[in-house]
C-alpha cells in the first residue's frame, strides 16, 4: 500500500484508543487533525516528543486541531504511558500495524547492529476536509512539535 499523497483525501480509518474507545477519522470532521506516529512508550524520544504535544495542546486546539499519537503499543500500555506524562490527547494502539502500513510507516531499522521493522517516527497533518496537508518523515524530535504547531497555524480554522 503506498503512502498517502499531499492533498489526498485520507482514507478512514478506526482504532482502539485510550479512554476505553474507538476512534475513527470520520469523528474528527471539521476539525484538523495530527497524527504522529511514533516506536515505542515510555522511551526517552517518545516521552519527549508526547511532552512537547501536551505542552502546546492549548495552542493547537485554539487553531481547531486534534491530535492523536500511534504505536503498535497495546492499550494497557498506552493508558500506562499517558497517564504517567498526562497527555491531554488519545494514543491509538495499532497492534496488527494496518495504519501503520496506510501510512507506510514500517521502516528497517537498526540498534546495536541488529536489524528489525519499526515505526519510523513520522507526523501528519489532516485538514478539516480530511485532506493530507503536509508530512514530516524521520522526525528529528526537537524543534519537531513547534514545526508542526507552525503548520497548523497557516491552515483556516
Amino acid at each position: 500500500m503506498s503512502a498517502p499523497a499531499i492533498g489526498k483525501k485520507i482514507k478512514n480509518f478506526t482504532r482502539p484508543a485510550t479512554g476505553n474507545q474507538t476512534l475513527s477519522l470520520s469523528d474528527l470532521q471539521g476539525k484538523n487533525l495530527v497524527l504522529y506516529f511514533y516506536p515505542k512508550d515510555s522511551t526517552p524520544g517518545c516521552t519527549t516528543e508526547g511532552q512537547e504535544f501536551r505542552d502546546h495542546i492549548q495552542q493547537f486546539a485554539n487553531a481547531n486541531t486534534v491530535i492523536l499519537g500511534v504505536s503498535r503499543d497495546s492499550l494497557r500500555k498506552h493508558e500506562n504511558f499517558k497517564a504517567k506524562q498526562s497527555f491531554p490527547f488519545e494514543l491509538l494502539s495499532d497492534e496488527d500495524e494496518s495504519l501503520c502500513r496506510q501510512f507506510d510507516v514500517i521502516k528497517l531499522k537498526k540498534l546495536y547492529g541488529k536489524e528489525y521493522m519499526g515505526i519510523d517516527r513520522s507526523t501528519f497533518l489532516i485538514n478539516t476536509e480530511g485532506l493530507l496537508v503536509q508530512e514530516w518523515r524521520s522526525v528529528r524530535v526537537k524543534g519537531h512539535v513547534q514545526a508542526v504547531l507552525a503548520a497548523v497555524q497557516q491552515l483556516p480554522h
